[in-house]
């Protein structure tokens, strides 16, 4: 194997020959760049003969299912990535264009042991990346990435005979028949379906309509130039056009999903956005009475209800809080033996019995449907204006280059500890904890908290903040984090803020 070219320019003789690949899309839990800025097809070959080479050497049976999202340069992508595993001896069934939750599916259908999904999931045209694993429902952590980063930038994957690809029809009614099964609303049930154009444009109204729930179509046209918004159920632009359809239609509710179908998000009757994380504690304050004394992760990124909430205490319900980030959820739900996993971002872990363990915005859509159903007097406002009140920010993601975010971290990490060392506050709280397993989540005397980590995916920091009093609160929580992320003159400016 020819070693990496690792700084990519394009229109060069050298780009259109040799493998380029910019060494930072190796990123904690999957492989992300920009495309083709920062890899060409000849790197995708590459990383395709790397993960091969992985697969042999940690004893993988060479069989792999292969997938690909909806966007225009996708298919030239996987194909790459499969004349790259071929070489490596690699065994490929490609399932062709799917949802990241179908390609995991598939490993269970197909009887696969490893994965590679080709998806820039929730980023925007322009970036490419593979989500692989190889031991269901697990997907590759930093230890996988770094070892197969390693083994493709230093050139030393090996070609093996005995290689080969088909394509395997099926997969997509297999997949949709494991989510619905004989499942039908009793209850009727008016649902907002958003899926910005992406490539859950193709599952989210079949399914609702194998559910017996009646369709409101809000961007269902697959169309890989995103003509209205990325889709992100995470983005408010994408959640203020569902609340906006929901208000217009008179739905009982609206559920969204990003490019790659791996992550709901949820809008009530009401038009109010339910960030995931309440979405979650909604989902696990029902899941507990049906199964109690369950165990459930939520990221640092979520709302502390997870821990004070009354009704999951009263249930026995616990909560394990844990690394943002899909392939650590997925793999402490299974260390631990959880029921599900909940990530404000809006991934869900549901697990045996409910789930099969890896995330899946459309099996979280099937299961919030069936919870509606359980609950004919109830509306989804009810459910939400049941819980305590809480003020949440959304995600906000001031930009920090992926050179130098993790340097970044460390020393905001260090002064924030050094501020609860101190006997610090923020918005007038005092700080009783600094929890440090990702970033730094400063827990205040009132149960507030504000959280400052390097994001995975992109050349970002994460800000979340929470008060349980008032957004008065919030804001002057928010605005000492801030001022602690302004201490860093390589931080730049926000994607949004309160």
């Amino acid at each position: 194997m020819i070693k990496p070219i690792q700084t990519v320019t394009e229109n060069t003789w050298e780009f259109l020959r040799d493998p380029m690949i910019t060494p930072t899309g190796f990123r904690e839990y999957d492989a992300r760049w920009k495309y083709p800025g920062e890899i060409n097809l000849a790197g995708i070959t590459a990383l395709g003969l790397g993960l091969g080479t992985q697969m042999h050497a940690r004893g993988i049976k060479p069989v792999i299912a292969v997938g690909n999202d909806y966007r225009e340069y996708s298919l030239a992508v996987k194909n790459a990535l499969i004349l790259g595993l071929i070489q490596a001896g690699i065994q490929v069934k490609d399932i062709g264009p799917a949802l990241s939750p179908m390609a995991y599916f598939a490993q269970f259908h197909l009887d696969a042991p490893a994965v590679a999904m080709v998806t820039a999931s929730h980023n925007p045209n322009g970036w490419t990346g593979v989500k692989m694993g190889f031991e269901r429902p697990l997907t590759h952590g930093p230890d996988e990435m770094g070892e197969l980063r390693d083994i493709v930038l230093e050139g030393r994957g090996v070609a093996r005979a005995g290689g080969g690809c088909e394509f395997v029809d099926g997969v997509f009614d297999a997949y949709m028949d494991d989510l619905v099964g004989d499942f039908k609303m009793s209850r009727k049930l008016k649902v907002v379906c958003a899926t910005g154009n992406g490539t859950a444009s193709a599952f989210g109204p079949k399914l609702f309509e194998r559910l017996g729930v009646e369709v409101v179509p809000l961007h269902n046209e697959l169309d890989y130039t995103f003509p209205n918004y990325n889709p992100n159920p995470e983005d408010l632009r994408m959640l203020h056009d569902m609340a906006d359809a929901v208000r217009a239609s008179g739905a009982d509710l609206a559920l969204g999903f990003d490019g790659d179908g791996d992550r709901c998000g949820v809008v009530d009757n009401e038009g109010e956005e339910i960030f995931a994380d309440k979405m979650g504690v909604i989902m696990a304050r029902d899941f507990a009475k049906i199964h109690p004394n369950a165990v459930f992760v939520a990221d640092v990124k979520s709302t502390g209800l997870f821990a004070s909430d009354p009704e999951l205490k009263a249930a026995g319900a616990t909560t394990d809080y844990w690394k943002t980030g899909h392939s650590h959820m997925k793999r402490r739900v299974k260390e631990i033996n959880a029921l599900a996993g909940f990530e404000k971002s809006g991934h869900y872990f549901l697990a045996e019995p409910i789930g099969r363990g890896y995330d899946c915005g459309l099996r979280v859509a099937v299961e919030i449907c069936k919870m509606m159903d359980r609950h004919p007097d109830l509306s989804m406002a009810d459910m939400r204006r049941a819980l305590p009140r809480t003020f949440s920010s959304p995600t906000m993601s001031p930009y920090c280059s992926d050179l130098t975010k993790y340097d970044v971290l460390e020393r905001l990490v260090e002064r924030l500890v050094q501020l609860h060392a101190d006997g610090g506050s923020l918005g007038g709280q005092k700080i009783k904890q600094v929890v440090t397993v990702n970033g730094a989540r400063v827990i205040l005397e009132n149960g507030g908290w504000g959280l400052v980590r390097a994001s995975s995916n992109t050349p970002n920091l994460v800000v979340v903040c929470e008060s349980p009093e008032s957004d008065e609160e919030l804001r002057a929580i928010f605005n000492d984090i801030d001022a602690v992320v302004r201490t860093e003159s390589e931080v730049g400016e926000y994607d949004q803020t309160l």
